[in-house]
């Protein structure tokens, strides 16, 4: 697996693994021997990068990966978030909750449930409207000095958040959404991150897999929150999904796959772009992985770009 660096500090695998499926949200969760057993496949696969947060499960996300990474923790980069309001029954309460106290005690129940002494990676999951982003940083620098953080993340924030918390504390890697259908961050936070030295952690890469073509419009089970998003139903599922097969066509010219020709996308976007989809199933963990080995030039970009143009996605991202 090629290697790639977060924000001139953090070295990882070019492509990561996202874990919140691995407790559920696109179809039933694992049981931690399913999940233990995909990620010491992902290890040996050459993935070293690990992202979840106290929110997948809740919880439950952590604890398979202190299952799975015990014993390989220095091989290793995991990457966990705080910022949510939730019981300690795991039970979710509405709200953001960013104060410096509630972090501590996040980042004290994560190491527990990681099994780990430290966190390579501490992400704001969301920015907390009641909280000054700066208190934020200044929290999550005092971790880092304390040992218990290596680096600061920041989740789905604005580029002038991202400015007043670096000028804080360094932040190392952005995570937001962004894929082939997603491109929202073009405009001003990816100019932002380039300019800042600040790495980026593109999640849903494969569109929550509708880029792989094998879910199709108003198929998805009730159970799935997918089925709620409106690019996965009705006039806009069925209008998204003939740029799917368009990239699905595309494909297999190359001999590679459609979620594969997305990744590797995704990956000539910028040397410190590093995706991290998520899956359940070890075929697709090979396929995603593979995509870090695809060359594309020039030509190859522009014909993605075609047969996808972001101008002709429907629907928002969520609702």
């Amino acid at each position: 697996m090629h290697k790639r660096i977060l924000g001139g500090k953090l070295e990882v695998s070019a492509v990561g693994l996202g874990c919140m499926s691995l407790s559920g949200a696109y179809g039933p969760a694992l049981s931690e021997k399913e999940a233990v057993e995909l990620l010491r496949a992902a290890c040996d696969r050459g993935v070293t990068f690990f992202d979840t947060a106290e929110l997948y499960g809740p919880f439950v996300s952590e604890e398979y990966l202190g299952a799975g990474l015990s014993g390989i923790r220095d091989k290793v980069v995991i990457a966990t978030k705080f910022g949510f309001r939730i019981n300690p029954d795991g039970t979710q309460r509405e709200g953001f909750d960013s104060r410096p106290a509630h972090i501590r005690e996040v980042v004290e129940a994560s190491l527990r449930r990681l099994r780990t002494d430290y966190i390579d990676l501490l992400y704001q999951h969301r920015l907390d409207p009641d909280v000054p982003v700066e208190d934020v940083a200044g929290t999550v620098g005092d971790l880092i000095r304390e040992g218990k953080v290596r680096a600061f993340g920041m989740s789905e924030a604005d580029a002038r958040s991202i400015r007043r918390a670096h000028a804080v504390q360094p932040v190392t890697a952005l995570q937001s959404e962004y894929s082939l259908w997603t491109r929202d961050v073009e405009t001003e936070i990816l100019p932002t991150l380039k300019e800042l030295g600040i790495g980026f952690v593109p999640f849903s890469p494969l569109g929550r897999g509708f880029l792989t073509g094998s879910v199709k419009p108003d198929t998805l089970p009730e159970g799935d929150w997918r089925a709620k998003m409106a690019r996965f139903g009705g006039e806009s599922g069925a209008k998204n999904y003939t740029l799917v097969q368009a990239l699905a066509a595309l494909a297999a010219k190359t001999g590679y796959t459609s979620g594969q020709l997305a990744i590797a996308w995704v990956l000539h976007q910028g040397r410190d772009f590093v995706p991290i989809p998520g899956t359940r199933q070890l075929a697709r963990l090979e396929k995603n992985v593979g995509a870090a080995d695809i060359v594309l030039t020039p030509r190859d970009l522009a014909a993605i770009d075609a047969a996808f143009p972001q101008a002709e996605v429907a629907g928002g991202r969520y609702w």
